[in-house]
Order: structure tokens, then C-alpha cells, then sequence
């Protein structure tokens, strides 16, 4: 792929997301300026968004476990719930291709995507170690089913505002001090 196909492909890719943010309708925007000539076909295109998913998912989850890593199936939640705050239109296109694939190969590719997905969710969280794949799916389909119903109830959730350090408070001897002058 050459530098000019490349941008071209990231330029319209962004136009997709945009898209798909405001129409929410969990359709591919085939339509989208540039689509036809970039894109193979509709899974060359969710391809690319789900790649897109993941990477953001991925950078969000880190970001939170640098900021709060003893809550770890925390952090994993939150950031879940913050990529689909993040890429609205994106998540609605993948939940309706894992549930409506238009072919066979659409549909091993999203139920696979959807297993890798569980799989890091779980081993992130620490909640399975890198040996069990199914059990790391299982747990993985329920830290998403909790970031879900987070996505539905709160807004974005920053570092900064989940995790509030702590107050830092005078030595022993300082608190005792301040209670008997009290």
C-alpha cells in the first residue's frame, strides 16, 4: 500500500466513525465518500473499525491500569465503558455484525474477534491466567456485560476522576498534637 492509499484509507476511515457516530444505527456507511474506492467490501471495512476498536480499547485499558493498578477488573471495566463512549457508532456496527453477520466469513471473523476480546479482557483484569482460553472468554463476556450496563449509566470516567488520591493527612504524633489542643 502506498503512503498516498494509506492516508487516503485513514481519511476515510475517520469519516466512517464520524458517520456512524451520529447515525448510530449500527449499519455499515458504505455510502461515506471514498468507501467504495478504499475499502474492499463490507468486511474489509469492519475490519478496519474492529482494528480500530481494539486499539483504542487497548490504549484506554492501559491508560487505567497506570493510573489504578490495584483494581484491576476496575480499571478494565471503565475503560471498556470509555471506548464505547469514545466510539459510539463503532461499537453499535460490531454488536450488529456479531449478531446479523452478512456471510459465513463475516461471521467467523466477528465471533473470533469477539473471543480474542473476552480473552484480553479477563487476562487484564487478572482474572485468568494466560493458559485457560476458554475459561479467560467466559470471564472476558462478563467484565463486558458490567462495562455495558457502566456505558449505559455513567459518562466517561477519567484516570483522574475514578481513582481521587488519597488525603494526605499530618504524622501520628501532628493528629494526636491537633486533638488534644482541640
Amino acid at each position: 500500500m502506498t503512503w498516498k492509499a494509506y492516508h487516503n484509507r485513514g481519511e476515510t476511515l475517520r469519516a466512517v466513525i464520524a458517520t456512524s457516530s451520529v447515525r448510530r444505527d449500527g449499519r455499515l456507511p458504505m455510502d461515506v465518500p471514498g468507501v467504495s474506492a478504499t475499502f474492499r467490501d463490507e468486511l474489509d471495512l469492519l475490519a478496519a473499525l474492529t482494528l480500530k476498536w481494539h486499539t483504542r480499547l487497548s490504549g484506554n485499558i492501559e491508560q487505567m491500569l497506570a493510573h489504578q493498578p490495584t483494581d484491576l477488573d476496575e480499571a478494565v471495566t471503565v475503560a471498556w465503558s470509555n471506548t464505547a463512549h469514545e466510539l459510539p457508532g463503532v461499537r453499535m456496527i460490531i454488536d450488529h455484525y456479531l449478531a446479523h453477520p452478512l456471510d459465513a466469513a463475516m461471521g467467523e471473523a466477528m465471533t473470533t474477534a469477539a473471543e480474542k476480546e473476552h480473552y484480553l479482557l479477563a487476562v487484564l483484569a487478572g482474572r485468568s491466567s494466560l493458559l485457560s482460553e476458554e475459561a479467560a472468554r467466559r470471564v472476558g463476556a462478563g467484565i463486558e456485560e458490567r462495562a455495558r450496563l457502566l456505558h449505559r449509566g455513567i459518562p466517561v470516567i477519567t484516570p483522574d476522576t475514578a481513582y481521587e488520591e488519597p488525603v494526605v493527612r499530618g504524622s501520628l504524633l501532628e493528629r494526636l498534637r491537633a486533638v488534644l489542643a482541640a
